[in-house]
């Protein structure tokens, strides 16, 4: 029998059901751009979305063990730029008392089928009553699909150059296929630079371009050559600007809570200032139409082969394009910087489309192993913020993979579920071995860089 939801809904009965207040439901484990697709649509069907998070317990009793746990998937949801309200304990079947409790009509999910653990359809009770849409489900993404580059340690999810990608020079099959692969993520990624509407432009979409030496290396010192991708609102009267980087890989509460907290240490900031005046707040909405905050945040996303030479084995588990997409659905972003250095010197920050940024922020680095210190140049331009500990510091993709593989066999279980191989001992011991090839390597770079 499949668990149910013991918790009620929170909060009071809403007084009437609304045709745009959609819900959407869902595992959403280690919450990717795939997971934000089904969300983007979804929201185009309405003006609000609701969305209902399935417990650890749950998901265990129907599907098999979770990756990150409820807190962790929340705190994913929250972040969505799509989302409206999320709600822990939903049942893993969706029932129509639950969703008429918060005045949603509709569910809307993708056109995979969801089953319990009785083989049952997760939507049932919601498509007899003619309370269901579909939404088409992103194409080669899944929670599966990624817990497999993880226990097979593929490399051919990398990309040499998303902008030869966009453009359909690069990548496997004809012509006319790579021109049909480039359309469609040129298309995906207009959809995710969306707003919170899911119909008007959002985010910025830069690429940089510069020697692989000024992408990877400390010593070398360029201003690269900036070209914009997409157009968007860009920043507003007043705003701050705010720059962060990273590889953001199996984009987690690590890096989301993260970024929320880079918001937070602007608003103080903004605090210290007449920013949250009423007589402040009504001259931005007369001039612009809405209010907004006090920072515009910059994020500039590491190439694949930037991480790979850091980290080895076969990270990023995500591709850039893969990385960039779910960093374009978080509401606490404003732009995105494709192909960004791994070390921040001064020609790149001085020469960033918007100016030089008001503050660098960095969060604590416990995944990617440092021999040097990558932001010398914002603390010389006297820029550099650091945002501390929080309560998700240790979700990073280095510890996702360990989670999966301690637990690699109740992973191959679900793996065999979804119609996946087993990798077996040999495979999994294989990643163990690359790993610590890698801490090897990562030791004599150490050692190197102290001589």
């Amino acid at each position: 029998m499949s668990a149910s939801n013991t918790i009620p809904p929170p909060g009071e009965q809403a007084p009437e059901l609304l045709d745009g207040r959609i819900w959407v439901d869902g595992c959403f484990d280690f919450f990717h751009h795939g997971h934000a697709g089904a969300m983007v649509q979804a929201r185009q069907l309405g003006d609000e979305l609701y969305c209902g998070v399935h417990s650890d317990e749950d998901i265990m009793a129907n599907k098999g063990p979770t990756v990150m746990n409820l807190k962790e998937r929340l705190a994913a949801t929250d972040a969505c730029r799509w989302v409206t309200r999320s709600v822990g304990h939903a049942p893993y079947v969706t029932e129509l008392p639950y969703i008429s409790h918060f005045g949603c009509k509709y569910v809307v999910h993708g056109d995979d089928i969801t089953s319990d653990s009785d083989g049952n359809d997760c939507y049932r009770f919601v498509k007899e009553a003619g309370r269901f849409k579909v939404v088409k489900r992103s194409p080669g993404i899944s929670t599966t699909d990624l817990v497999g580059r993880m226990l097979l340690c593929t490399r051919t999810h990398f990309i040499k150059s998303l902008e030869n990608v966009l453009a359909g020079t690069e990548g496997g099959g004809t012509d006319e296929e790579r021109r049909a692969t480039a359309k469609a993520m040129n298309d995906r990624l207009a959809l995710y630079a969306t707003d919170e509407t899911a119909k008007a432009p959002g985010a910025e979409i830069w690429f940089w371009r510069a020697s692989v030496e000024a992408k990877s290396e400390a010593t070398a010192r360029e201003k690269g050559d900036f070209s914009q991708f997409l157009n968007g609102p860009g920043p507003q009267p007043g705003q701050r600007i705010v720059y962060v980087d990273g590889g953001y890989d199996l984009f987690s509460s690590g890096h989301i809570e993260f970024l929320r907290n880079v918001l937070l240490e602007e608003e103080k900031l903004a605090k210290e200032t007449d920013w949250f005046s009423e007589e402040a707040a009504a001259k931005r909405k007369q001039a612009t139409g809405k209010d907004y905050g006090p920072a515009y945040v910059v994020v500039g996303v590491h190439d694949d082969d930037v991480i790979n030479s850091w980290k080895g084995v076969n990270y990023p588990i995500m591709n850039i394009y893969e990385r960039g997409l779910c960093v374009l659905q978080c509401k606490y972003i404003n732009a995105v910087v494709f192909g960004a250095p791994f070390t921040p010197t001064e020609p790149y920050l001085t020469n960033l489309p918007w100016g030089t940024p008001s503050a660098v922020y960095h969060g604590p680095t416990k995944f990617m192993p440092l021999t040097y210190d990558p932001y010398t140049a914002p603390k010389a331009l006297g820029i550099y913020r650091q945002v501390g500990e929080h309560e998700f510091s240790d979700v990073n993709a280095g510890q996702i993979v360990d989670r999966i593989m301690k637990s690699r066999e109740m992973y191959e279980a679900r793996q065999r579920a979804k119609g996946v191989k087993a990798v077996g001992e040999a495979a999994a011991r294989e990643r163990e071995v690359l790993e610590e090839e890698q801490k090897q390597k990562q030791a004599e770079r150490e050692a190197a860089a102290r001589q």
